[in-house]
């Protein structure tokens, strides 16, 4: 992996999108919608707060985990698509 994430920034690879419908049906790729939730690749050392201190991150790689739908950016690194937020768009870690 050639990225690394700063500061409390987490790279997360998305689950792969449900292509049927709990009743059978077909979902055509460009109607498919892309899920909020995914795998922790990478994350940065912590949050910097105003005294200069750094708090470490909740999650951590290999956490699957659900975040906000609108949250985070879209890259591409080493031909592979990720997203980076920041941990407080990450809503939650799910169960193992």
């Amino acid at each position: 992996m050639k990225f690394r994430p700063l500061h409390d920034r987490v790279l997360i690879r998305r689950a792969e999108a449900e292509t049927k419908t709990a009743g059978g049906i077909i979902i055509p790729g460009t109607a498919e919608e892309k899920p909020a939730e995914g795998e922790v690749v990478a994350v940065g050392s912590g949050f910097v707060n105003d005294n200069g201190e750094t708090r470490a991150l909740d999650v951590k790689i290999g956490d699957r985990v659900l975040f906000s739908k609108w949250g985070g950016n879209e890259i591409t690194v080493d031909g592979e698509e990720f997203m980076v937020m920041h941990e407080k768009d990450i809503i939650g870690i799910m169960a193992a």
